[in-house]
């Protein structure tokens, strides 16, 4: 499981430095997609195949379905960590997300999210988290 908040820059080349807790659990390789909220997501490769999985059961009749599918796949790149711990973010996924300088990596159970750092902070102001903490339990989160 991935959890944490990493702060980080991207080079001008378009790398970046993954964490090594985050590492350790993605292996040398991974991919990294298109994410919601203007971030990207990455996957373990196991975790991505289980991920692809489930779009390759979504009807093709289903418009919102094959809109889902490609938002995903189309922007997916698998990337390989360096000796130096970076990767190369395709320049496709970087203007997507607005990754420019300052990034931050933050682990959310299956996947790591890549921010741009000033979205990052808008995003998650968690002022109003109580309202929130009310409607998980529609989703079956009850604490």
């Amino acid at each position: 499981m991935f959890m944490g908040e990493y702060n980080h820059t991207i080079d001008i080349k378009g790398r970046l430095i993954i964490p090594s807790k985050f590492r350790e659990v993605l292996g040398d390789e991974f991919v990294v997609t298109k994410g919601l909220d203007g971030c990207l997501f990455v996957f373990a490769n196991p975790e991505w195949h289980v991920f692809e999985e489930k779009l390759k059961v979504l009807p093709l009749t289903n418009k919102d379905a094959r809109k889902f599918t490609r938002f995903f796949l189309a922007g997916a790149a698998s990337v390989e960590v360096d000796k130096q711990g970076r990767i190369l973010l395709p320049g496709v996924l970087r203007e997507f997300a607005e990754l420019e300088k300052d990034v931050v990596l933050v682990g959310v159970a299956n996947r790591i999210e890549i921010w741009n750092r000033e979205k990052w902070e808008e995003n998650t102001a968690f002022d109003d988290m109580d309202d929130i903490a009310e409607h998980m339990s529609d989703l079956g989160l009850g604490i």
